[in-house]
């Protein structure tokens, strides 16, 4: 037979499925977020990079178009054709069309010599044009490439004994015969005038720039921290062997910065896969206990029931053989009636606990507080369990200290909890044979003098049993609802789980509080459940009453189960 799942089994499904996919979800999400956290900050460097990158590109090609500029000028004031004009049309405009150039030298390049055709100078000193001169021959003409297009303009810059040189160079042809034109810049025009002018913008701001030759030195600027926005470009055409260098002022703070805004979004998306996780893991608790809750209250409901009908039971088999009238004598009509009144009384306190922990959950329990005596409510609650502990074969002694104070209790719910303490007892601990019962007074010196002076601080009710005992991990969760112990199960024992929680509510009700003690012999056996409340100090008449010191002092009461009443449940 094929057998189908339960309603529980079934919403449990997709709740299980459910779980496993919101932690992908969450997963993924965080993983995502994170890559796309650490794509954003690329991003960012990369945008950075790249305005230092173009603004560096953009200062070294100024630089080349300005020399480019002064040779397309060098280049229409030569006129091969009329050499000796050369130094007419270009000198009178030199200064303010070409400032970095020197001189221009005109060689014929039909003949091995390479002999000077023409050259002008602006110099005042003849003896560093000569020696540029035989430079040039002996060391930079070698240097220069001349395939291709001759008549393209070409720059040579080279370094001859720690001095750095700039010449642009192009080709004439004029009647059959090739002419090399050349133009000397002066390295030193440029760095001390040219560059200051094209980047004083750059010392400003944000920015910082220097321009350092083929061996790392710096020829221009103040010296740059490399940093992880700092770029580095050669300009592109002329002065190719050196480096412009161009860094953020704030490169240092931008790294820090972004640093920083990486770690915070890294620690958000981490925080908030967190706060997920506990959220989910909150849920699942939740469920957990949910489904805990459920079951608990499912026994509570199935041992209710069992608690009821067998009174119920009780009652209807009773009343049935008086009804039929099968009574043999007069001594078992009573002995059955009793039965029937007793089990009677043990479903209406069965009722009321459940009523009382009703009210209770929905927070609507309501006290009737009045000064009375604990040791009263106390003898009526072993009363009630005379005739049960007699059945049972279980003796219950209740013994009373002398001179007990009162103290502000509503007497029935008093009584109600100190009746679930006995009711515990005679179920887990019937074998031990006895129950003993004890109101006595702790905090103070006890006795008469304690209640006289007011030194008395509470009243504890004390119910010990020699049963077998509760395990230490089981004690701090025994007073929670529909909490049962492990020896409940064991022993078949039924019960609601109510009984100790409505103990534990009523004794903090009345400003008191309840506790367990067990083991409390060696051999592991025996338990004591405490309800200790505040005592109230006696009034000045009732300590003028009993001040006497002559008096004989009062024998502690001791009320053996005999000694009893009723039936209670």
């Amino acid at each position: 037979m094929d057998l189908l799942p339960s309603a529980g089994q079934r919403h449990r499904v997709p709740y299980f499925a459910l779980v496993p996919a919101i932690v992908v979800a969450v997963l993924v999400l965080g993983g995502i977020a994170l890559r796309t956290t650490l794509q954003i900050e690329k991003a960012r460097q990369q945008t950075v990079f790249a305005a230092t990158l173009a603004l560096a590109d953009e200062r070294v090609d100024r630089l080349d178009k300005l020399i480019i500029a002064q040779d397309n000028v060098i280049a229409a004031h030569v006129d091969v054709a009329n050499l000796p004009a050369i130094a007419r049309r270009w000198l009178p405009t030199a200064a303010r069309e070409t400032p970095t150039v020197r001189a221009i030298l005109v060689l014929d390049m039909e003949h091995d010599a390479h002999d000077v055709l023409a050259f002008v100078s602006r110099g005042a000193s003849g003896q560093e044009d000569d020696a540029f001169r035989r430079l040039l021959l002996a060391r930079l003409l070698p240097q220069m490439k001349f395939g291709g297009d001759g008549a393209e303009l070409r720059h040579l810059h080279h370094v001859i004994d720690q001095q750095s040189l700039l010449v642009s160079y192009w080709q004439r042809e004029h009647l059959g015969r090739r002419y090399l034109v050349i133009a000397w810049h002066e390295v030193a025009r440029l760095v001390h005038e040219v560059m200051p002018r094209l980047f004083r913008d750059l010392d400003r701001g944000n920015s910082r720039m220097n321009v350092i030759d083929e061996e790392g030195r710096i020829v221009f600027g103040p010296p740059i921290k490399g940093g992880e926005f700092t770029v580095g470009r050669p300009f592109p055409t002329t002065l190719y062997n050196w480096h412009l260098q161009v860094a953020l002022t704030t490169a240092e703070e931008l790294g820090q910065s972004v640093e920083r805004q990486r770690l915070i979004e890294i620690l958000m998306v981490g925080f908030s896969a967190v706060v997920a996780l506990a959220g989910l893991a909150i849920v699942v608790l939740a469920s957990v206990n949910e489904r805990r809750l459920a079951a608990l209250k499912s026994d509570f409901v199935a041992n209710v029931s069992h608690e009821l009908k067998t009174p119920l039971s009780l009652v209807r088999m009773f009343g049935e053989l008086l009804l039929g009238d099968r009574v043999p004598n007069d001594e078992k009509r009573r002995q059955y009636l009793q039965i029937i009144v007793s089990e009677s009384e043990r479903l209406t306190a069965l009722i009321e606990n459940v009523l009382d922990f009703a009210r209770v959950e929905r927070g609507k329990a309501a006290y009737e507080f009045a000064r009375g005596s604990v040791a009263e409510v106390a003898t009526r609650a072993v009363d009630m369990y005379h005739y049960r502990a007699e059945r049972e074969e279980v003796a219950v002694e209740l013994t009373l200290a002398e001179g007990l104070p009162e103290a502000l209790i509503d007497a029935r719910a008093l009584e109600l909890a100190i009746v679930n303490l006995l009711d515990n007892a005679l179920k887990y601990a019937k074998d031990g044979g006895r129950v003993d019962v004890s109101v006595e007074v702790e905090g103070g010196r006890g006795g008469r003098l304690a209640a006289l002076t007011g030194a008395a601080d509470r009243v504890v009710v004390r119910v010990s049993d020699r049963g077998p005992g509760i395990d230490p991990d089981e004690q701090k969760h025994i007073f929670e609802r529909f909490a049962r112990g492990r020896r409940a199960s064991e022993r078949h024992v039924r019960g609601s789980g109510i009984g100790l929680a409505l103990v534990k509510h009523i004794a903090e009700s009345h400003g008191g509080a309840v506790r367990v003690e067990s083991p409390l012999t060696e051999d592991g056996r025996g338990s004591a459940f405490i309800v200790s409340i505040p005592a109230l100090a006696r009034d000045p008449e009732a300590q003028e009453r009993a001040a006497p010191a002559e008096a004989p002092p009062e024998p502690e009461r001791s009320a053996p189960s005999s000694a009893r009443g009723e039936e209670a449940p």
